[in-house]
């Protein structure tokens, strides 16, 4: 199956699933900002390319804020989930942990990551 042809809200819930799995608090505005980052790369991955001028000021516009607000946001949900997560699904995912010591992923190797998982997952459908 391709992303594209995927129902919204199957889409939306599988990538809940996955941020839930990885410790992404559902109280956190960054939490609703990262799913809809992801499910806009998914959609199209060159949007990660340039996070600055696309994803974050078309993510800033459906949730009327500024992109420096998503941006912080963001980072804040990753900070979290990357301290909380399952280290498991972030080996299985990054290829390393919390336990390795390299530091968090930033916001695009993060969101590039989950929706190219997501876009695998769905072609195997």
């Amino acid at each position: 199956m391709d992303i594209q042809k995927m129902n919204d809200v199957d889409l939306e819930k599988y990538v809940t699933k996955i941020m839930l799995d990885m410790g992404v608090p559902a109280h956190l505005k960054g939490y609703h900002y990262l799913r809809s980052a992801i499910i806009l790369s998914g959609k199209d991955m060159e949007v990660v390319s340039s996070v600055t001028k696309l994803l974050y000021p078309t993510v800033a516009k459906s949730y009327k804020t500024t992109s420096q607000k998503v941006e912080r946001a963001i980072r804040n949900a990753i900070e979290v989930s990357w301290s909380r997560g399952n280290i498991d699904t972030f080996e299985e995912l990054f290829g390393y942990s919390v336990a390795c010591g390299k530091g968090r992923p930033t916001n695009s190797e993060y969101i590039a990551r989950i929706a190219d998982k997501v876009r695998l997952d769905i072609k195997e459908m």
